[in-house]
């Protein structure tokens, strides 16, 4: 029978380590995500089991986990493999900010930590509203955020309403919440009749190159590549549907908004 709360937890996605560190549920966690890096002693302490899509079944089977954390279909696979083994495992998938503090006050509960976790929810909430308020008001940039350069994806839910909460607005926000990353992809010449005045970019696994999206053809014509408003954002920053894009994240899109300078 699996233990409850669970005292053996292997988490496949950085968002539930992050969390569960922050509820002060380290000690739990027993096998990590290889992407994993926050808290950073997360790298060198937990044994890393899984890329994304992929995991070492084997390696998570020795570590004897009573539960084992998920995230979206592309996990799905790895899931049923595990629920085969008659590991117990919890699937997440959330897209918005809402099913963000969902998780973190589910996930607070499994663990037994269900009062802290909802004060940590409701700080979030509380610090995204005034953010917001800080820029009620005032003129709203139009923003392109580039998730994937080949092909062009843009913006998750989450990060919209991120950009929102920073003064901006979302260049394609209509689509910001399709659920797969196939529905969210667009065109060269979509981005330029959007005409954006600042482009966001964090392409998960390798460094943004600016330079390379003022070269697209015709991209010359964006404000946000004629006045040098190219950013990039680290993706372990605004990628992970967790406490970072709702802390470190949003600070990130808010500086980038205020600032007038290219990033080389």
């Amino acid at each position: 029978m699996n233990a409850f709360p669970p005292e053996r937890i292997v988490c496949l996605t950085e968002e539930t380590v992050e969390t569960l560190c922050l509820l002060g549920e380290e000690d739990r966690i027993v096998g990590v995500s290889g992407y994993a890096v926050r808290p950073k002693q997360v790298r060198k302490e937990k044994p890393r089991v899984a890329a994304f899509t992929s995991a070492d079944i084997p390696k998570i089977l020795a570590l004897e986990p009573d539960l084992v954390l998920t995230f979206s279909d592309l996990q799905a696979d790895i899931a049923a493999t595990l629920l085969r083994e008659g590991v117990a495992v919890m699937g997440y998938n959330q897209r918005d900010i809402a099913g963000i503090l969902a998780m973190i006050r589910h996930l607070g509960a499994m663990v037994g930590q269900g009062r802290r976790a909802g004060f940590l929810a409701d700080q979030y909430e509380q610090r995204l509203a005034e953010a917001a308020a800080k820029t009620e008001g005032r003129p709203r940039p139009c923003v392109y955020f580039e998730e994937w350069d080949e092909p062009m994806i843009t913006a998750i839910g989450w990060v919209s309403e991120l950009i929102g909460i920073a003064g901006g607005q979302e260049a394609f926000s209509e689509i910001a919440g399709k659920a797969k990353a196939l529905d969210r992809i667009v065109t060269y010449e979509q981005v330029i009749a959007a005409a954006p005045d600042v482009i966001l970019a964090s392409w998960c696994g390798k460094k943004v190159r600016p330079e390379k999206i003022a070269a697209r053809p015709g991209w010359d014509a964006i404000p946000a590549v004629r006045n040098g408003r190219i950013h990039e954002i680290k993706s372990p920053l605004i990628l992970q549907p967790g406490p970072a894009a709702l802390t470190d994240g949003l600070d990130a899109i808010l500086a980038a908004l205020s600032s007038r300078t290219i990033e080389a």
